[in-house]
């Protein structure tokens, strides 16, 4: 175990019946900051997850968490780490107040010492008016935020967040971002799952791409998106039915393959030569194709999984994500 290394696995396999959940992942997170594990639904984030935080046990592989084996100290695994998953794991009869001193009483806190933790804690998520609201009256962004705050009451060395903004509405998004990088400040490695590529995008030092149960590309935002060519051209027609005319005419001019946007009047390149992109501009308007914006930038993270993989990130969602255990693979 490198002595920098939050986690380290080698070649982490998973399998439920035939399928191969995930299959032979390595990683290499550093300790401090926010690690990003982006892939769609079914690529095998969540299964990782539950193996580092030895809620599943290992088919194959070897992973150490916070230097510790997984498998054969999973108990030091425990004590040192938290797991916020993509569901609140909360009372709904009990309020707010009463769910954080619960969990703070089986921590270990006195009465006394639980409720002005819970007090704590609530003021920094902003909860102290809903505070003896019953949970089941708590919006979604309210939930996240308490279920956060649980899983903080003593504050762990690394957390797991697994998908945490999934349904969120976009205030209540950018709530929990600022929950997760005020967690680093106070020095928490997080590893945050998502399928959110502005999410990876806003938050991650370093990402690992998943597909099938496999890390497909690691590195910072910005070696993956340079991974894919050195610039993104993004261009808007005046009449949409010209689009097809202008893809093949600058597909040609660019040697670059046209992605059709959804939007009817709209198209984009991965252009490997930026220097060739104002000679094409200038064959569309002289072959009459009126080009009303454009430009030239990094490519995305949304283009960057599209080279990856063949397939926008949104696509190909699995209705039974990363395939539930069965109660005799949990280990007890």
């Amino acid at each position: 175990m490198t002595a920098d290394l939050a986690i380290e696995t080698h070649g982490l396999v998973k399998t439920f019946g035939e399928t191969r959940a995930v299959d032979g992942v390595d990683l290499a997170v550093p300790a401090g900051g926010v690690y990003g594990v982006l892939g769609p639904n079914g690529a095998g984030k969540t299964t990782t997850i539950r193996m580092l935080a030895t809620l599943l046990p290992p088919d194959g592989g070897t992973a150490r968490v916070l230097g510790h084996d997984v498998v054969r100290e999973a108990n030091e695994v425990r004590s040192k780490v938290a797991l916020t998953g993509q569901f609140a794991s909360l009372d709904e009869d009990l309020s707010g107040t009463e769910n954080l001193v619960l969990i703070a009483r089986l921590q270990g806190y006195s009465r006394a010492a639980a409720k002005a933790r819970a007090a704590e804690l609530l003021a920094a998520f902003d909860l102290t008016e809903a505070a003896r609201k019953q949970v089941k009256a708590y919006s979604g962004g309210m939930r996240r935020r308490l279920d956060i705050a649980g899983s903080i009451v003593v504050r762990p060395d690394l957390m797991f967040l697994d998908e945490p903004t999934t349904g969120l509405d976009p205030r209540s998004r950018n709530q929990v971002w600022e929950i997760v990088r005020a967690l680093v400040r106070a020095g928490t490695t997080v590893l945050l799952t998502t399928q959110y590529l502005e999410e990876a995008d806003q938050l991650a030092d370093r990402i690992a791409v998943i597909d099938h149960g496999r890390v497909i590309a690691e590195g910072t935002s910005g070696e993956l998106k340079a991974s894919v060519g050195s610039g993104a051209l993004k261009v808007r027609i005046a009449d949409p039915g010209d689009r097809p005319a202008l893809a093949t005419l600058l597909a040609e001019a660019l040697a670059a393959e046209a992605v059709l946007d959804s939007d009817p009047a709209s198209l984009s390149f991965r252009v490997g030569d930026p220097t060739r992109v104002a000679g094409a501009l200038h064959r569309a308007g002289e072959h009459g194709l009126r080009v009303t914006e454009y430009s030239l930038g990094q490519p995305s993270l949304d283009e960057v999984f599209l080279a990856l993989t063949g397939r926008p990130a949104d696509d190909g969602a699995d209705p039974n994500p990363d395939h539930e255990p069965t109660a005799e693979e949990v280990p007890a």
